[in-house]
């Protein structure tokens, strides 16, 4: 049977024995790849695709369609007399009978599939990116109902409304997510190295573009960890509530600890907490939350550490406090006047006294 037949019977236009070939050829070969094309030629000529997603619109759907076609042929003015109008009118309503069934069974199927498709491309067209300028923080809601902060100097990118099996979004710099619980679509952070799997929970990622530390910390819920580098997930093993990693990209290492973990999400509140920690990453730190550029004058510098809490000071405050907690000392340089009117990021260099 041809696609030309099979479009001459739904619109009643074949003769008898054009009938008769197409019950033979339903009852003979079934579904075949012709009923195929015809639902997907269907669907794309067709503005209402997602009206008939769910079984029982489509179901009624059907049975408008059959009723149409019964009331067609019982109403169609007789042309033959005999037993060759019994034939055709019995043939007419065998092949209705007998095609409707599979006709469903291939629109529904493809109709799911094409919407999810369409969905899918939707998504990625919609695709959305918001970034936390360096200097400042912000804060978005996703389509889940899930909260995202993000910090200093970091961009997010995720579907203007989650479609598939997982809900996905790619983080750049440092973000503390409160995730809404789904069971069936796990939520899940990519970075360029670390994702973070979880169902519904609250956890901060760490991973900045050139830092060689990827940082995850679990606040409550289970999350898993896979390392992605060589295009492959490879399980990490899962974390549990206030437990804190990082994991070293070029060692592939993972350094994990236990217990007070106020220090690694306090930022979200507008505090700064070290403990114990190195001057160079501290300068990192500054940097991105105060939008500026510190710079080393030697190495023996960066061999000092700090334990400190800093709750809405400038970044001169935290400074001179380093100043007199350590023999150190910094300058400010000048800052130099670009193209278009804009300034240079202050320069901070940090010596010894």
């Amino acid at each position: 049977m041809t696609k030309e037949l099979l479009h001459k019977f739904l619109n009643n236009q074949c003769t008898s024995e054009e009938l008769a070939e197409v019950v033979d050829w339903i009852k003979t070969n079934g579904v075949s790849p012709y009923l195929e094309e015809w639902g997907v030629d269907l669907l794309r000529n067709s503005k209402g695709v997602k009206q008939y997603r769910s079984k029982e619109r489509y179901n009624s759907m059907l049975n408008s369609i059959h009723h149409e076609i019964i009331l067609e042929q019982l109403v169609s003015p007789v042309k033959k007399a005999g037993n060759k109008v019994s034939i055709l009118t019995w043939l007419t309503r065998a092949a209705a009978l007998f095609l409707l069934p599979v006709i469903a069974y291939f629109f529904f199927t493809i109709s799911q599939q094409n919407f999810e498709i369409n969905e899918l491309s939707h998504a990625q067209i919609d695709s959305l990116e918001i970034i936390a300028p360096v200097g400042s923080k912000t804060i978005v809601q996703l389509s889940d109902g899930t909260e995202v902060f993000l910090n200093h100097g970091s961009k997010l990118k995720y579907p203007q409304k989650f479609v598939g099996s997982n809900r996905e979004v790619i983080l750049s710099g440092e973000g503390y997510f409160k995730v809404a619980h789904d069971q069936e679509k796990p939520f899940v952070v990519k970075t360029s190295e670390l994702n973070v799997t979880a169902l519904g929970t609250e956890f901060n990622v760490l991973a900045y573009p050139n830092e060689d530390i990827i940082e995850a910390t679990l606040v409550n819920g289970v999350v898993s960890l896979e390392n992605s580098s060589n295009g492959s997930n490879n399980s990490l093993g899962r974390l549990e509530p206030l437990q804190h990693v990082r994991y070293y990209t070029k060692t592939k290492q993972i350094v994990s600890s236990m217990g007070n973990i106020e220090r690694y999400i306090s930022w979200k509140e507008g505090r700064l907490i070290f403990k114990n920690e190195p001057i160079e990453q501290i300068a990192k730190r500054l940097n991105r939350w105060y939008n500026v550029e510190i710079e080393f004058e030697n190495d023996i510098v960066k061999d000092y550490t700090y334990t400190a809490t800093f709750v809405d000071e400038t970044l001169f405050q935290i400074l001179d406090l380093m100043e007199l907690a350590t023999p150190i000392k910094y300058k400010a340089m000048p800052r130099t006047k670009l193209e278009g009117g804009t300034f240079s990021k202050q320069k901070i260099i940090i010596g010894l006294k």
